[in-house]
C-alpha cells in the first residue's frame, strides 16, 4: 500500500528536513505552509532528492483554526479520492512570540503550539484510522521544563514571557499527546512525541535574543541564558529532524505508542508533569472549549 505523510510547517527548517527524510523512506509527502513560493521550493527540493513518489504542497495558515479545519477537510477528501489513506501525520508547527498576541481571542502561543495541532489531529483521526497502522508525531520541546504547569485557564495570570508561554503551550500538547496515545491504544494508530533539541531555524533566529521572552529572574542572568540559547539553537535542522523521522519510520516502534523520542533520536522518559491526571483533564477541557471540532 502507498505510504503517505503530511508534515505541517514543512516548507523550511526542521519541517522540511523531516519531509526530506520521509520522502527518502518512500513516503508520498505533503508539506503544509503559508507561503506558496516557499512551498514550491520545498516540493522542488524534495522531488529532486527523492523523485518518486512526488511531493506536493498545501497552503494553510495554521494560526487560524478555521484554516486548520479547511485543511483537514482537504486532506481527508484527497486521501479518500486517491484511495491511499494517511499513514503519518507530523505536527511540526511551532512559534514563539516576544510580545503577547491574540489569535481569534486566544493567546497566540497556545493557539499555534497546541490548539492548532490538536484540532488537525482530532479532525484527521478517521483518516489516520483508515490508514492503520499509522502514526501521529507531535513535535515537543525542552522548554516544557520551564513552563507554568497550571491549565485552569487558557492563559495563566501574570506577566507575559514568550519563552515560558511557548513552553507551557508545548507542555499542553505533550499532555495531549500522551493522553491521545492511551485513548487510541489498540486502534492501530500509534502516537509519539519528538523533541528536536533545538536548531538554527526561522523561529529561533532573533526571538531568542530578546530578554523580554524570559521571566525577570532569568533576565538577571541574561548573558548566561542567552549563551545557553545560542548553544542549543546552533545545530543544523537536519539533525534536529532525526527524532521526528525516527518516530515516523522506525520499525522498532511498530505496535508501540505513547513514547517520547528525545533529541538523540532515542526513546526517553516523558516529562513527569505531562502525565499528571489533573493536567490531562484540564488540557482536555481547554482544548475542547477553545478548539471545538465543529466551528461555532
Amino acid at each position: 500500500m502507498k505510504r503517505t505523510a503530511v508534515v505541517t510547517a514543512g516548507t523550511g527548517g526542521i519541517g522540511l528536513e523531516t519531509a526530506l527524510g520521509l520522502a527518502a523512506a518512500g513516503f508520498s509527502v505533503t508539506v503544509v505552509g503559508r507561503d506558496a513560493d516557499r512551498g514550491a521550493r520545498a516540493v522542488e527540493r524534495i522531488n529532486a532528492a527523492s523523485p518518486a513518489p512526488a511531493a506536493r504542497f498545501l497552503a494553510a495558515d495554521l494560526a487560524s483554526l478555521d484554516e486548520v479545519r479547511a485543511l483537514a477537510d482537504r486532506i481527508a477528501a484527497d486521501r479518500a479520492a486517491a484511495g491511499a489513506p494517511l499513514t503519518v501525520l507530523v505536527n511540526n508547527v511551532g512559534a514563539m512570540f516576544a510580545e503577547r498576541q491574540d489569535l481569534g481571542g486566544v493567546e497566540a502561543s497556545f493557539a499555534v503550539n497546541h490548539l492548532s495541532p490538536y484540532l488537525l489531529t482530532e479532525l484527521l483521526l478517521p483518516t489516520l484510522t483508515a490508514g492503520a497502522p499509522s502514526r501521529i508525531v507531535n513535535v515537543t520541546s525542552g522548554a516544557v521544563a520551564l513552563a507554568k504547569r497550571t491549565f485552569n485557564a487558557v492563559e495563566p495570570p501574570g506577566g507575559y514571557y514568550g519563552f515560558h508561554w511557548y513552553g507551557r503551550a508545548k507542555l499542553a500538547n505533550l499532555v495531549y499527546t500522551l493522553d491521545l496515545a492511551e485513548r487510541l491504544d489498540g486502534t492501530g494508530v500509534s502516537v509519539f512525541a519528538a523533541d528536536p533539541g533545538g536548531a538554527a531555524t526561522a523561529m529561533t533566529d532573533g526571538t531568542l535574543t530578546d530578554p523580554k521572552i524570559v521571566s525577570p529572574a532569568l533576565r538577571l542572568l541574561w548573558p548566561l541564558v542567552r549563551r545557553k540559547f545560542e548553544r542549543s539553537t546552533s545545530g543544523p535542522a537536519s539533525v534536529a529532524a532525526r527524532p521526528s523521522i525516527v518516530a515516523a519510520t522506525d520499525d522498532a516502534l511498530t505496535g508501540r505508542t505513547g513514547i517520547v523520542i528525545g533529541a538523540r533520536a532515542r526513546p526517553v522518559r516523558p516529562f513527569s508533569a505531562a502525565t499528571d491526571p489533573r493536567a490531562v483533564e484540564a488540557v482536555r477541557r481547554l482544548s475542547e472549549q477553545y478548539a471545538p471540532l465543529v466551528a461555532g
